[in-house]
């Protein structure tokens, strides 16, 4: 089960990373790393911000726990999607009013003119947010249910919506593109809804939603408690799964004093970074999160700490390699992927520098997502939260120290360094005693013969793919 789970979720996001890495390759083509492309990023980072958040761990590692608890499911469905649609539908209205200010927000350090670019943008992204909160809602109910394939594969086609407005309009001014890639973003959401749907209606799974229509106003009494708890723990698992979302938000902050195409370097660095963070922990932990929870619910804490053991060294072989393969090859990976059309070598090396200081912060980054679960499937969140904000000011304090020797490169390294810190934390909560446990065996001493070798042979190819690149 864990490896068939784990198999899925891996596919599936391969895929949509494919699609992502094609989109981003049109993007760099076409764009390049200039002020239009800077202003793209800023309008689309609170909806990736929130994608990640909502689809990566926050909203299901509070909503799974609640759904199996409680004995009314159909008027907790109801409730909650009622509940969080109206406040995004909401907030997003309110984003449109005033969408100069949360502009602002983003990018401190854009001038006026800048600022009215941008605005426009962040407005018609933002509506990317209710969409994806329905995405995750249904895809936590087909999680309940062990059906992991639609929600892996559907992120592909928000890409492939931003990847026809980039066909489609390739061939006209910038500014006109970064529109099209904003309504590109509003049609991959609304693909992803019904690609949910469809699999819903499979699943018979609307009649939770018709069951607690009828019942709502009548019985709400009954899941009061059930509802207050998963609103706090929903509030702090935010605050403890997004860190390194929230790092890569206030890197785009403090980049925009920097020079002009720094955001780029950040975001197609932080691309790259994100795909074995997603390809390997995000979708392990998605497939395990389920049945670790049933299991502590059920007091066998010994086959949860075995599935622990063995999602840990799963992920220690595939990230540790991940990470020197990055690390090493960082100025050759983005010279394949990104160095053409208005995409130069020297922004080349600008984002290598930026990928190979992000890749540091992999290992601690994905390991963490493993042991939170823990927390999460204990109802541990304020404790998850608290580990996070100590997480985060690290990061703040690490960023103003290296932004100024490093530049981009140094916002990269300080949310590395905030990740090794949120690990620590987390394995602390975890327990050290059972940490030692799983990591002190033979399989730690085959990891470093593997990670020896593999580094001699990165190296070897460093040399040659130097001739030809």
């Amino acid at each position: 089960m864990l490896i068939r789970s784990f198999f899925t979720n891996s596919v599936g996001t391969l895929v949509s990373r494919i699609f992502g890495f094609i989109r981003d390759l049109l993007t760099a083509s076409i764009l390049g790393a200039n002020i239009y492309s800077d202003i793209f990023f800023v309008a689309f980072k609170f909806p990736n911000l929130f994608r990640r958040i909502f689809a990566e761990g926050a909203f299901t590692q509070s909503f799974i726990p609640s759904f199996i608890k409680t004995p009314l499911k159909s008027l907790f469905t109801f409730r909650v999607t009622v509940q969080f649609l109206s406040f995004l539908i909401a907030f997003s209205l309110l984003v449109t009013l005033f969408s100069d200010f949360f502009a602002k927000i983003i990018a401190l350090g854009f001038d006026e003119q800048t600022i009215a670019l941008a605005a426009p943008l962040v407005a018609i992204n933002f509506y990317y947010l209710p969409l994806i909160f329905i995405v995750t809602l249904l895809g936590s109910l087909l999680q309940y249910k062990h059906h992991f394939a639609t929600t892996a594969f559907s992120t592909a086609l928000l890409n492939i919506g931003m990847i026809g407005a980039l066909l489609l309009f390739e061939n006209w001014d910038k500014r006109t593109i970064v529109y099209a890639l904003s309504y590109g973003v509003l049609v991959g959401g609304v693909l992803q809804v019904i690609a949910h749907l469809i699999t819903i209606g499979k699943y018979r799974l609307y009649k939770l939603f018709i069951v607690g229509y009828h019942a709502y106003g009548k019985k709400e009494q009954h899941i009061e408690a059930t509802n207050k708890q998963f609103n706090r723990s929903f509030f702090h698992s935010i605050v403890g799964n997004s860190t390194p979302q929230i790092v890569s938000f206030v890197d785009t902050t403090l980049a925009s004093f920097l020079i002009s195409g720094s955001i780029s370097y950040l975001y197609y660095g932080n691309r790259i970074f994100q795909l074995p963070l997603a390809l390997f922990a995000i979708a392990l932990t998605t497939g395990i999160f389920p049945r670790i929870t049933r299991l502590l619910k059920n007091n066998d804490e010994t086959n949860a700490l075995a599935l622990v053991h063995k999602g840990f060294w799963i992920l220690a072989f595939l990230l540790s390699t991940s990470t020197l393969g990055g690390y090493l090859l960082s100025d050759e990976i983005i010279a394949l992927l990104f160095e053409r059309g208005a995409f130069s070598h020297e922004d080349t090396l600008n984002t290598g520098f930026v990928l190979s200081m992000y890749m540091i912060g992999l290992l601690p980054f994905g390991l963490s997502k493993l042991f939170s679960l823990w927390l999460y499937a204990q109802m541990r969140q304020k404790e998850a939260a608290k580990i996070a904000i100590i997480a985060l000011t690290c990061n703040l304090v690490f960023s103003f120290t290296l932004i100024k020797p490093m530049g981009a490169a140094g916002l990269a390294l300080a949310g590395s360094l905030s990740g090794m810190v949120l690990f620590i934390f987390t394995l602390r909560s975890f327990g050290m005693k059972r940490f030692l446990a799983i990591l002190l065996t033979q399989k730690l001493i085959f990891l470093a013969i593997v990670l020896l070798l593999e580094a001699g042979v990165l190296i070897w190819l460093k040399e040659i793919l130097h001739v030809y690149l």
